[in-house]
């Protein structure tokens, strides 16, 4: 898998710059490798926001996965067109997003859907539009395990408010969605043993809720750098995301991992305003821009240095003087993989250093058609 120049293409001429390229055979094997680090395909529910593409749902589909996670509207509508069976909205739907996630339920009738909330507000304007609409709402409590970007402090007032919701006519229960995303260590010992006691208190509020004579409540847990350790928990669910294309900022910290980089940027060369000074066609609007540099890693220019970025510029240092010229093309590896997909309507889909398709990106938006 890893030979040299696997990502070139050997007919750039049609290819406009820049542009995203996948590849299938990369993305099927971090979709086997997902599967054989967790050993249980019902505990697997990957995340689609990396991707936002109907393609690598049915990819992973194929291989017997069913629960996925998403992160708005828009994707989780294509997860309903997929006939993807279990689909959890990990994102509060505040308000007209609330309506909005009555009318998907509706839409996609064969789908499972269920979604969070971190509070009692939430909790009774979901109760209030399910009683209204006739239909029930399945409702997972996130819990703020020390990230503290959302979610409830997995203490009393959890167990108060998982309460509220098992014992409401018109909301269900389904259990406890705990994302630990600040858990970045790059030693995986200590990066486990922090994701292990962070862990702790979630444990010991499923104990307080069965001690409560509530059915014990489902888990889902973790992202992609604890995605291995939540693998060992036997009732827990683990969501992953950026495995299926992996990016070099994540390659870079957990290279132990061994996902493969499955998406490249394709990019020319569009001036060389001065001496030792290169500019490429990758903009603010082309890669993700909220990383500091380098924001890519180029696959075949060694020894360059980004120095500054705007709307559509690239520019970058290089010490070689025999670069080749303007237009001339070149591959890298964007460090963030998620919001750089975002940037782009279709993936140019590689295979053998041959377009052989265009995947379209179909949740790139905000609103689909719901």
């Amino acid at each position: 898998m890893q030979k040299k120049n696997w990502y070139s293409l050997k007919n750039t001429q049609e290819v406009i710059s820049p542009s995203l390229l996948v590849y299938p055979d990369r993305i099927q094997h971090n979709i086997e490798l997902m599967i054989s680090m967790i050993g249980d395909v019902n505990r697997l529910r990957p995340h689609v926001k990396t991707y936002k593409n109907a393609n690598i749902i049915n990819m992973q589909m194929a291989r017997g996965i069913k629960k996925f996670k998403c992160a708005t509207i828009a994707e989780a509508e294509l997860l309903g067109n997929c006939n993807a069976p279990d689909i959890l909205l990990a994102m509060q739907p505040i308000g007209p997003n609330a309506q909005r996630y009555i009318e998907l339920t509706k839409q996609y009738p064969n789908s499972k859907f269920s979604t969070i909330v971190d509070n009692e507000t939430m909790v009774s304007i979901l109760g209030n539009l399910a009683e209204a609409n006739n239909v029930k709402i399945h409702l997972w409590v996130d819990i703020n395990n020390g990230m503290n970007r959302t979610g409830i402090a997995p203490d009393k007032k959890a167990l108060e408010l998982f309460t509220q919701l098992n014992n409401h006519p018109n909301l269900i229960a389904e259990g406890l969605h705990v994302y630990d995303g600040h858990l970045r260590n790059t030693d995986p010992k200590i990066r486990e043993a922090e994701c292990n006691t962070a862990f702790e208190e979630v444990e010991l509020l499923k104990k307080s809720i069965e001690d409560q004579d509530i059915p014990s409540p489902k888990i889902i847990a973790g992202g992609s750098p604890t995605f291995p350790f939540h693998c060992k928990r036997k009732n827990v669910e683990s969501s992953p995301g950026t495995t299926l294309l992996w990016d070099i900022g994540y390659g870079a910290q957990f290279p132990e991992m061994n996902f493969l980089p499955a998406a490249v940027l394709l990019t020319r060369i569009l001036s060389k305003p001065t001496t030792g000074i290169l500019c490429f066609d990758l903009g603010h609007k082309s890669i993700a821009p909220e990383m500091p540099f380098p924001r890519i890693e180029f696959l075949d220019l060694e020894h360059s240095n980004q120095i500054s970025q705007s709307e559509e510029h690239l520019v970058v240092e290089y010490d070689d003087l025999t670069i080749p010229e303007v237009g001339d093309v070149h591959y890298a590896i964007p460090k963030h993989i998620c919001p750089t997909v975002a940037k782009y309507d279709t993936l140019t889909v590689v295979k053998d250093g041959i377009i052989i398709d265009y995947w379209k990106v179909t949740a790139r938006t905000h609103k689909s058609t719901i």
